[in-house]
């Protein structure tokens, strides 16, 4: 045999040793290369080997495998290389010197001589227990994930950037009675009104520009038609590998029950707040009737019509009072359909001040207002923000016995935003109670239900503003609202 061979053809001049050959391809694989020979001795390992499993030349040269562990089926597979066959490519677990489990791709092919005749086994070994690893996480990752989302209340949606559903959780059947097969691969517009769908529109371009998740909500009946479901969804981006928004994943949760407590919280305040303020009232109405009865005694014994005339004006004026006060009476003790309207921010709090003032005479309080001159047109819900106000004014009330001013003031601040500021001349309350004011049920009176600020709170987020109380004790409070609303003045904008 020769020792030597012409590596690019005969006529090349450069010449190289085989064995160096061998050593520079087995040192540069990124394979473990082990040659057996016709007795099962190792006779060949390179240096990846022995990074994968551990063991050096001086370990393995000259023994054979059978001193090693081995799968099973080694010997078998070994007896048909020998025989010519060739494996690839078999998945297997193998064992590191130190004892450890690998998980390892390995391929036995036979090397021949050049006659042809086997004369050894060539195994190639890969190291994939990394791969293996994350394989087997991947894979408990994505069963945990769909075990969460096929038992999960919540609806779980995932549809593309044009809208169309990949993705439904079952909980959707569990919900709104529609299963998932009717929902994935349909459009989200097929289930949305058209105010909706722009409404959503709104949400996805937003999310692209700022990649912050968005929250919408959602009323709709079952498809049984017999009940109505509130829903909050909450709409996130899903990136694919250039970082860029791919998707979009919602997690839909029925707040049905929220609202109804929600909507039996403010209820209950409000009739709080009117049984509170039907002595007022009755005062107030009192006052009118006295009138009618005298005047109307005198129509009877009048015969001057110019008195008659001027007794039965009075006597119109008189019930147009009473019937203004009953109607606002009525209007803050009957709950109101949530309906957003254009409504002048000044009208909103005289027509509050009109109920309250009973009240405020017989405690001998005076409320002075400070407004611009311009309307103050918001959108808003007037009797929600009346039901607001109105907390806010019997709080100031109540908290001077002896009788005070309160100032009402309305001004818009360099941002745009409207404020209505509430200050009262009364006791004051104390710095480490001031912060569990609108917790729900915790109240500084003694005959409170510690409802009103928790209701007043909620109302004013749900109109995109914020409340803040300042208080110090002995000199009095004030209370901001400010109200993120769209502000007009005197007309559109």
């Amino acid at each position: 045999m020769r020792n030597s061979f012409p590596l690019f053809g005969t006529d090349d001049e450069t010449i190289y040793n085989p064995d160096e050959l061998l050593d520079l391809f087995l040192n540069c694989t990124a394979d473990g290369f082990a040659i057996v020979d016709m007795e099962n001795r190792f006779v060949r390992i390179n240096h990846k080997y022995t990074e994968i499993f551990g063991y050096t030349e001086e370990d393995l040269i000259g023994r054979t495998f059978y001193e090693f562990s081995n799968p099973d089926f080694v010997p078998n597979i070994i007896k048909d290389v020998m025989n010519g066959m060739t494996f690839g490519n078999m998945i297997t677990q193998r064992y590191h010197k130190d004892g450890s489990v690998l998980d390892i791709a390995v391929s036995y092919s036979p090397f021949r001589n050049k006659q042809g005749e086997i004369i050894a086994i060539i195994a190639i070994y890969r190291d994939i227990t990394e791969i293996i690893q994350m394989e087997n996480e991947l894979h408990r990752t994505r069963e945990l994930y769909e075990l969460i989302t096929e038992n999960t209340t919540d609806m779980i949606k995932v549809f593309t950037k044009d809208k169309k559903i990949v993705y439904a959780s079952p909980s959707h059947e569990k919900v709104i009675g529609l299963s998932v097969d009717k929902i994935i691969g349909r459009n989200l517009d097929e289930f949305l009104c058209a105010e909706e769908s722009a409404i959503l529109d709104c949400k996805l371009q937003e999310i692209l520009a700022t990649g912050e998740p968005q929250l919408l909500r959602k009323k709709f009946r079952t498809v049984d038609k017999e009940s109505v479901v509130y829903t909050e969804y909450n709409i996130s981006p899903i990136y694919n590998e250039n970082k860029e928004v791919d998707s979009f994943v919602s997690v839909g949760r029925n707040i049905t029950e929220r609202v109804k407590n929600d909507a039996t919280i403010r209820n209950l305040d409000r009739l709080s707040v009117t049984g509170q303020l039907a002595a007022g009232v009755a005062h107030e109405i009192r006052n009118p009737l006295t009138a009618l009865k005298g005047f109307s005694k005198l129509l009877q014994t009048c015969q001057n019509r110019e008195k008659q005339a001027d007794y039965l004006a009075i006597i119109m004026n008189e019930l147009d009072r009473i019937d203004v006060i009953v109607n606002e009476f009525m209007s803050l003790a009957k709950p109101q359909a949530v309906q957003f309207v254009k409504e002048d921010l000044r009208s909103i709090l005289d027509s509050t001040i009109k109920v309250i003032h009973p009240q405020a005479i017989m405690h001998n309080v005076q409320i002075i207002t400070s407004y611009p001159g311009d309307q103050l047109m918001l959108l808003c819900n007037p009797h929600q923000l009346k039901q607001v106000f109105l907390n806010f004014l019997k709080n100031a009330i109540e908290s001077m016995p002896e009788g005070g001013k309160i100032l009402i003031g309305i001004e818009i601040n360099h941002e745009g935003k409207v404020q209505v500021s509430i200050s009262d001349e009364g006791t004051g309350i104390e710095s480490d109670r001031l912060r569990y004011l609108g917790t729900p049920f915790y109240t500084t009176k003694d005959k409170g239900i510690g409802l009103g600020l928790t209701v007043s709170n909620k109302i004013i987020q749900e109109h995109n503003g914020s409340m803040k109380i300042d208080s110090t004790e002995g000199k009095g409070t004030t209370v901001i609202v400010e109200l993120d609303c769209s502000v007009y003045s005197g007309q559109t904008i």
